[in-house]
């Protein structure tokens, strides 16, 4: 489990340096959009010690998570990457390391090999809704059809907010309404997956 984190770990690595560069501390131009977030009445959450900019998009946000670094490299090997930097707008639900880390054991280096993209873009977009939903707008009972084409089924109990997938599966969302410029993200502790 803890080398195919590694391995992860260190793709995940390399997309950050591609896409963004690493600070422990917030620089003074991030500290500007925070504020610029804040008086603009735009919220910035923190998500794996990092701030979420709602100025940024999806992937320039979730690269700087260190509770997503399995996710940004499974995006990466799907292809998935230009698409989530579009206009959107998106909904994803996003699986933290840990949520990953329950799967079998070899399940995600299987799926980032390219011969199993398919399969792999197959999981990653059934974490996608078309469209901006924030916690509010997940009521009890709602069906949401994923890009992946499947459903997604929310049960709400007071402000917890937990997702059934098509295998009755579920996924509780830790951190909700993390504001992008082209969508949301909802973090979620479980892999949700299709039939």
């Amino acid at each position: 489990m803890s080398k195919r984190i590694a391995v992860l770990s260190a793709a995940a690595l390399s997309v950050l340096a591609f896409n963004t560069a690493i600070t422990a501390p917030a620089s003074a131009e991030d500290k500007m959009m925070m504020k610029k977030s804040e008086m603009s009445g735009g919220n910035t959450v923190m998500v794996g010690g990092a701030p979420m900019y709602p100025s940024k998009n999806i992937v320039e946000n979730a690269v700087n998570s260190k509770d997503h670094t399995t996710l940004v490299a499974a995006v990466k090997a799907a292809g998935l990457v230009k698409t989530l930097e579009s206009k959107g707008p998106f909904t994803v639900f996003a699986p933290t390391n840990a949520a990953f880390g329950k799967l079998p054991a070899g399940t995600v280096d299987t799926l980032v090999k390219p011969e199993n993209k398919k399969q792999l873009t197959k999981i990653l977009t059934y974490h996608v809704v078309p469209g901006k939903l924030a916690a509010a707008d997940l009521t009890d009972g709602k069906k949401l059809t994923t890009v992946e084409g499947e459903t997604l089924t929310v049960k709400r109990m007071g402000d917890t907010v937990t997702l059934i997938d098509s295998k009755g599966g579920s996924s509780t969302v830790t951190i909700p309404n993390v504001n992008q410029s082209n969508g949301v993200i909802h973090v979620v502790d479980t892999v949700l997956m299709p039939s």
